[in-house]
């Protein structure tokens, strides 16, 4: 993994191997985000998507193994607890074009990921929601 911060941006390369949200978790360690907005793309042979069922308030989350595209990745940074939060969704594709998405849950790169990292000014955390089961933008 390589970093680079240029004004409030942080460009990423992940490498071969690298799992897509312990790296992230790192870099905003190391950089001390509070906020952040994420975009990304890539190549991955590993990754687990989910899926919230809003009756239930549980994620079920399917895996796959195989050659793919990361054709996007998108997300946020935030903090619960005073601790990294990261919600993320990836759409990825296979060799018949294929398109598999969801909530992202694990991902390793199998040739690389170039990713931006947009740092906002300001703090914005979670809180559970009882009503949805989900940990909401607490402003």
């Amino acid at each position: 993994m390589e970093t680079k911060k240029m004004g409030h941006r942080i460009v990423v390369r992940l490498d071969k191997g690298e799992e897509v949200l312990t790296s992230l978790k790192m870099i905003a360690e190391e950089y001390d985000i509070h906020l952040a907005s994420v975009q990304a793309l890539g190549a991955t042979n590993h990754v687990t998507v989910g899926l919230l069922d809003i009756q239930e308030k549980k994620y079920y989350s399917h895996t796959l193994d195989k050659d793919l595209e990361i054709t996007s990745l998108i997300g946020n940074i935030t903090r619960k607890d005073q601790q990294v939060y990261l919600h993320l969704h990836i759409n990825v594709a296979d060799m018949e074009n294929h398109v598999f998405g969801g909530h992202l849950n694990e991902c390793i790169i199998s040739a690389t990921c170039e990713m931006f990292i947009d740092v906002i000014d300001g703090e914005v955390t979670r809180k559970f929601d009882e009503v949805t089961g989900l940990n909401l933008f607490e402003f």
